[in-house]
């Protein structure tokens, strides 16, 4: 969903300096209260991941992983998920990267 997509530089600016960093092998979480009634959600990566290609393969399955668990998150977070190179593969693996994220983070219900 769109409202659903954390854009704005600034906003984004702000999770990355003022938010809470979580991580995992592969994948870095940063999570910071917003005043919605929802979750806002983007994808970074870090350099040299890749192609464009590898990117939005990465992107996409972090948002299919997401779509699937965001009915079990806390709402009112702004949250990042930054991406390294090597990491998972496949969406049972992105699943359980962003799962284990959540929980350290303290979001799922």
């Amino acid at each position: 969903m769109r409202q659903e997509h954390l854009k704005r530089r600034n906003e984004i600016r702000e999770v990355f300096d003022k938010g809470k960093r979580y991580s995992c092998r592969g994948a870095k979480l940063f999570v910071m209260k917003n005043d919605l009634p929802r979750n806002r959600i983007c994808f970074t990566f870090s350099r040299g991941f890749g192609n464009a290609v590898a990117r939005n393969r990465a992107r996409r399955l972090g948002r299919e992983a997401f779509r699937l668990m965001k009915s079990r998150l806390y709402a009112g977070y702004d949250l990042i998920l930054q991406v390294f190179p090597d990491s998972a593969a496949s969406l049972s693996d992105r699943a359980g990267e962003l799962r284990a994220l959540f929980l350290k983070a303290g979001l799922l219900k």
